[in-house]
């Protein structure tokens, strides 16, 4: 059966991601005719991320458990150099999911309510032609697919692939912000698995990971991931991110342990984010609007992408609908469009005040995480968090609750110290 050449439909979506795979389900529950297309032809592939939720995410966004990796109660800070500290809760605090049992179900739901998912395509352009936009998509095989749509979606990640790299007019406070990453899904021994269960573990210190951070997170039993995520300097030379990984396993498990229990490595995936700290980058141009890393959704001071992908999808899609109602009405191209001049703002209040402050302090700590000085620092704010709860650093954490900490943290926050 030959290739399709051309689609038209209400609302494309480039990017099976957390974000594009949650926004073209959500639309089409509701009726939208919504394609949603991605350059990978398995959704289970390259599926990097640590992805760990508090537990209230799972419901406030609608998660089924069948994406559910792990649950964990506890956190577990190793580093700077062999100090060790942890904090548990008697209750789960969160998850860690599945990736790409996320991305598969999201699929799913999508095909279930009358959604298309055309798989294998690579967004290389668009253009507006009267209000619709044209879209070409290119397969493996050279041949393209064009589609035309009333609205299309960038949600292809650090690509931007549609709607290209923001304007930088402050290179300080509006230039991307990059950090790269490499995990590992490791198969273990049960007594190895059992010693890393129920808990985030992450190691800081730039003996450690410099510039950056590591982290052993439970997934199935008799399986852990094993990751390090660093921002890219461009002014230093940093070591390559498969030694330090490397280094961290021999570390830190059976492989390099007493017990001398090797590890199986079950898949390598790696990944970059790019993310303005600001978030003042337009999040659309004319017909083509940006979603989750695309409009630097992504976190850098803990690393988060999901839980704010998620969270700009719930925030997309009923101005979408709005729009494509609009539209429905016969009203004037300006007046379709208005819905949509509420996405930017809307998504910055929900993801907060703080999350400037918290790209600030992500920039600060990581990139200058890199010495024996930065060691000393880090390790007097954890001190100051030995006599805090589970329940508080989770808080600190995902809520960027910064102010709980009150003058023992400020110097720390503004660089004073």
């Amino acid at each position: 059966m030959p290739s399709e050449s051309s689609l038209c439909c209400q609302v494309l979506v480039v990017g099976a991601g957390p974000s594009g795979g949650d926004l073209a389900r959500r639309l089409a529950l509701q009726g939208v005719d919504v394609v949603l297309v991605d350059r990978l032809d398995d959704l289970s592939r390259s599926a990097f991320s640590s992805a760990a939720l508090p537990i209230e995410t799972m419901t406030s966004l609608g998660l089924p458990a069948e994406v559910v990796g792990s649950r964990w109660r506890e956190w577990q800070l190793i580093g700077p150099g062999a100090a060790t500290r942890r904090w548990a809760a008697a209750q789960p605090l969160g998850v860690v999911l599945d990736f790409g049992a996320l991305r598969r179900w999201q699929a799913d739901q999508c095909r279930r309510w009358g959604g298309r998912v055309h798989l294998g395509l690579h967004a290389c352009s668009s253009r507006q032609e009267s209000e619709q936009v044209v879209t070409m998509l290119r397969r493996s095989d050279g041949s393209t697919l064009e589609v035309r749509s009333d609205w299309t979606v960038d949600a292809s990640g650090h690509e931007r692939a549609l709607l290209g790299d923001p304007p930088v007019t402050d290179r300080r406070r509006d230039a991307l912000v990059r950090a790269a990453g490499l995990e590992w899904l490791l198969r273990v021994s049960p007594s190895c698995w059992e010693r890393w269960a129920d808990r985030l573990s992450f190691c800081l210190g730039s003996d450690w990971v410099p510039q950056g951070y590591g982290w052993i997170f439970p997934m199935q039993p008799g399986v852990l991931k094993l990751g390090v995520c660093r921002l890219v300097d461009g002014e230093r030379r940093q070591p390559p991110l498969g030694g330090l990984i490397g280094d961290l396993g021999r570390r830190l498990l059976a492989g390099g342990g007493a017990e001398g229990e090797p590890f199986e490595v079950l898949d390598r995936h790696g990944g970059l984010v790019r993310s303005t700290i600001r978030r003042r980058e337009p999040h659309q141009r004319g017909r083509v609007v940006g979603l989750g890393d695309a409009v630097s959704t992504a976190n850098l001071l803990g690393g988060e992408g999901i839980r704010h992908a998620l969270t700009s999808s719930a925030v997309l899609a009923p101005l979408l609908q709005e729009a494509l109602r609009a539209t429905g009405r016969s009203t004037s191209a300006q007046q379709s469009q208005r819905p949509l001049r509420e996405y930017a703002p809307l998504l910055r209040r929900a993801l907060g005040w703080r999350w400037s402050l918290s790209g600030r302090l992500a920039r600060r700590t990581w990139l200058g995480l890199h010495g024996p000085r930065a060691d000393g620092r880090l390790d007097q704010v954890l001190r100051g968090l030995e006599s805090s709860r589970a329940e508080d650093l989770s808080a600190l954490l995902f809520g960027y609750r910064f102010e709980r900490y009150g003058l023992r943290a400020m110097p720390y926050l503004l660089g004073w110290r």
